[in-house]
């Protein structure tokens, strides 16, 4: 990261407005960042309007703009607090022909500035729209704002939104562990998560005493077997008389198929091509299954986190909620001093957890994503590792403290 620069033009800042989108699955922090570029693209002399676009590209193409010029402050910090995405969101590549008709929406309210906060496909919609403006010598300057709970975007330390959605998950990890503990079984809490483990490994932040859940942690990074499955839950059982699972909804076979898409007679996918993995139990019951069978008479549960792990209103990570708004701030800071690229946040080395942020080319994050690292995952592949925790901790920020009866 340290060797990454930004696109710096030769020529002073445009004058003219800013067009703000949101795009992808919302977070508990992505207004943070809206609110942070609004604030301070008003503070910029170069911008004289700033507007927002409802539910990203379809806005544009619709001309449904929004204009945020004269929002007050304090609304703007109600709605930083307030999670889910404000302008609306949308899963849309829009084609090259549909990136022409936006031009036309861009001249008409003298666009010069688009900031565009999404995850991977967001970063690869602002890339089309840059090489389009650069092919037409449209004079505009186009900045990703990076946000994904996956945490799965190249480049980046990590992504805003993962903290908050991190630290979701550690506690109804706790919660669900007390329960456990409280009438034994087998529980399984699905985790989002296609590619990338991160969320689902979030779940192992909450342990406090030795004996605590999740005791299995399973993420797409490894190959997800059934005998060793069911092996690593008898043993657990044993140990213990219960055994609490965290399984990503990305599991997959040896051929890299999920298995909620094994499952699923007919998978269907995205304006992205992505296999929708959410909204369905059926990873869990079949897993819940698999264990009925090879522990007959314990009790068994499985739930599917869903939607709820992005979007739970008044749990947030401080830092995160923090790193957010900085993104989209410091975005707008970039913007008038170079003609494009994404904000990453890079972490500085030390005992102390602090990150600043830097602007890379937008090709660097645009489509692709990244895994979580194999030294975060044990060897058996049904665990996280210290490593994990000591970097995932500082981003879920403090979580809930558990007490025990000293008696028992």
């Amino acid at each position: 990261m340290a060797g990454s620069r930004p696109t710096v033009s030769r020529s002073s800042a445009p004058a003219g407005n800013a067009l703000i989108g949101q795009s992808g699955g919302p977070t508990v922090v992505i207004n943070q960042s809206l609110v942070g570029i609004v604030q301070q693209a008003r503070r910029t002399p170069t911008i004289h309007r700033v507007l927002g676009t409802r539910h990203g590209v379809a806005g544009i193409l619709a001309n449904d703009l929004v204009d945020m010029t004269r929002e007050s402050d304090a609304n703007l910090e109600k709605v930083a607090l307030t999670p889910a995405a404000a302008l609306g969101s949308v899963r849309k590549k829009p084609s090259p022909d549909e990136c022409r008709q936006m031009f036309d929406t861009f001249q008409k309210r003298d666009i010069r500035y688009l900031f565009y906060i999404g995850g991977n496909d967001s970063a690869e919609t602002a890339n089309i729209v840059l090489e389009i403006a650069r092919a037409e010598r449209y004079p505009i300057r186009v900045f990703h704002v990076p946000k994904t709970i996956d945490n799965d975007l190249l480049v980046t330390d990590h992504c805003p939104g993962y903290g908050s959605a991190a630290k979701f998950v550690a506690q109804a990890f706790m919660g669900d562990n007390l329960d456990n503990r409280s009438l034994k079984g087998v529980k399984i809490n699905v985790v989002m998560g296609r590619h990338a483990g991160y969320l689902t490994a979030a779940s192992a932040l909450g342990r406090q005493w030795e004996d605590d859940g999740p005791h299995l942690v399973y993420v797409p990074e490894t190959e997800f077997k059934r005998k060793p499955f069911i092996d690593d839950v008898k043993r657990v059982y044993a140990e213990y008389g219960r055994c609490v699972v965290a399984v990503s909804e990305g599991i997959h076979d040896a051929k890299g198929v999920t298995w909620t898409q094994k499952l699923s007679s007919t998978a269907e996918r995205d304006a992205h091509g992505n296999v929708q993995l959410s909204g369905s139990g059926s990873l869990g019951d079949y897993l819940a299954g698999m264990v009925k069978q090879a522990l007959p008479g314990v009790r068994v549960r499985a739930d599917t986190f869903g939607y709820l792990q992005r979007s739970f209103a008044g749990c947030y990570s401080e830092s995160d909620a923090r790193e957010a708004r900085l993104v989209g701030v410091d975005a707008v800071k970039y913007s008038q001093h170079s003609t494009s690229g994404t904000v990453v946040l890079s972490r500085a080395p030390g005992p102390r957890y602090k990150c600043t942020t830097s602007l890379v080319a937008l090709k660097r994050v645009a489509r692709n994503t990244k895994s979580m690292p194999r030294r975060f995952i044990n060897k058996d592949g049904n665990d996280v590792t210290k490593a994990f925790l000591d970097y995932a901790a500082p981003l879920a920020g403090r979580l809930h403290t558990v007490g025990r009866l000293r008696g028992i």
